[in-house]
């Protein structure tokens, strides 16, 4: 009997993920009462339980696509098992990653070069005003 199958979860925990990180899309994020607390659950397109956000892990999603919830919707992230501290243990847990398991500032550099190379594409397609546009404007 796998021990974690006696204890089952609404919840997605580490040893859900059988030590492999996952590739997800997020459908939802919605406020839930989770243990004695509220905290925003992240559900996941084509899944079926969430993932209660921690700080650390709420962080991360923010950095890759901002501080409203709202906007996390249909976009892609990387979720992995691994361990940390947590009262005086080390305990396993779940961490988020950009798409493909890339790190998070690695995957913010690339979106910042991304658009700023479409800034660039945009601005040299601009053929600027029209040479009927150059008469002299008295003032």
């Amino acid at each position: 009997m796998d021990i974690n199958s006696a204890f089952p979860s609404t919840f997605l925990k580490a040893s859900d993920l059988q030590g492999r990180s996952v590739d997800v899309t997020i459908a939802k994020v919605v406020m839930e009462s989770v243990g004695d607390d509220n905290k925003p659950v992240v559900y996941f397109v084509g899944k079926e339980k969430g993932l209660a956000l921690n700080k650390t892990n709420g962080n991360a999603i923010q950095m890759m696509y901002s501080a409203e919830t709202n906007n996390w919707s249909n976009q892609p992230i990387s979720i992995y098992p691994t361990e940390t501290e947590f009262g005086g243990k080390i305990v396993p847990c779940i961490r988020v990653k950009a798409p493909g398991g890339q790190d998070v500032t690695a995957f913010l550099a690339q979106r910042t070069q991304d658009a700023n190379r479409s800034a660039e594409q945009a601005q040299g397609d601009y053929q600027g005003p029209g040479s009927d546009l150059d008469d002299e404007i008295p003032f």
